[in-house]
């Protein structure tokens, strides 16, 4: 595992870590292909791992709403989720290594806007390329815990969410250990796993929306003993079908459990058009990987993203064209 093949400079984050752990062909249904060992692996520019935040108290800010719904009764407007917008925590992203939202380009910020492109391309298509089937659905999770899932996942929507023609619908699906609100600093609140108990509660109603224009979230909701089965309910494609047809543009981007620590992964994999396996470097071992990528066998393209590695031998220093960075 120590072992790595190089790889071009110009591959994405999602190709390296194909390459580095020749699964292309475990993907495909073929047989795996002997790796050579005569090549030295090149160490590629970090990302940070998931780190623990605090949760700090975002304020809320209601937008102007009717006080009265009709005059006629004399009944109190109780605003919906969509109605009320909650600031994202910038200084706790800053603080964390995260992509800040507005600041100036960074190495961080450009490796997430390679990756990006090639989802985005998959969920719309191209001039020489037809959109994935259920491609604006996209699942991120990793084989086992700590390899930096939720680091990702936060950091692909935000670099979504800066695009100029779509929107971005995070959903918290790590119904046992969420960690979506605590990393944006969001307040927390009734989510999917509600949604999904009670069929009286519509899930586009629980979704905040967030002082990044193209940024909403669905929370987790509700902690149960039964989140597999209820995920793995009819009612679980009607609530995604639902979702997506609100916004033609929109992206939903599915924060899941490890596949290898719970079970929701395997499960929301049937539903999505896009699976991303965040791996870790030098931690997640190839026998996880494989294994994770068995669990999640159905229809979805999966792509790989390498986390917590360092890139050498090649002449990119992502910020620094637009005036920032270190120059030396």
């Amino acid at each position: 595992m120590n072992e790595k093949p190089s790889r071009s400079s110009q591959s994405s984050l999602l190709e390296r870590a194909s390459e580095i752990y020749g699964l292309r062909q475990a993907i495909r249904g073929e047989a795996p292909v002997e790796r050579r060992r005569d090549v030295q692996a090149q160490p590629v520019a970090e990302i940070p791992t998931e780190v623990a935040m605090p949760v700090p108290r975002a304020p809320v800010v209601a937008s102007p709403v009717p006080v009265i719904k009709e005059a006629a009764q004399s009944e109190i407007f109780v605003p919906t989720r969509h109605q009320i917008q909650v600031k994202v925590d910038r200084a706790a992203l800053r603080e964390n290594g995260m992509i800040v939202p507005a600041a100036p380009p960074s190495a961080l910020s450009e490796e997430f806007r390679l990756i990006k492109r090639h989802l985005l391309l998959n969920a719309f298509g191209g001039r020489n390329s037809e959109a994935t089937d259920k491609g604006k659905l996209i699942l991120m999770c990793s084989a086992q815990p700590n390899e930096g899932k939720t680091y990702c996942t936060v950091n692909l929507a935000l670099s979504m969410a800066s695009e100029t023609d779509i929107e971005v619908l995070l959903v918290d699906a790590d119904v046992a250990k969420p960690e979506i609100l605590s990393t944006l600093g969001i307040p927390g609140g009734p989510g999917l796993m509600d949604a999904l108990a009670d069929p009286s509660i519509d899930a586009e109603s629980l979704i905040i929306d967030t002082d990044i224009p193209a940024l909403k979230i669905l929370p987790a909701g509700r902690q149960s003993n039964n989140d597999t089965e209820l995920l793995a309910s009819d009612r679980t494609p009607i609530i995604i079908d639902r979702l997506a047809a609100q916004n033609p543009r929109r992206i939903i981007i599915f924060d899941s459990a490890p596949a290898l620590a719970a079970s929701p992964a395997s499960v929301l994999a049937l539903h999505v058009g896009q699976v991303v396996l965040v791996v870790r470097a030098d931690q997640t071992s190839e026998g996880e990987l494989r294994e994770a990528l068995s669990m999640l066998e159905g229809n979805a393209q999966v792509q790989m993203l390498l986390n917590g590695v360092t890139f050498a031998g090649t002449n990119r220093k992502f910020g620094n064209y637009y005036g920032f960075g270190d120059k030396s």
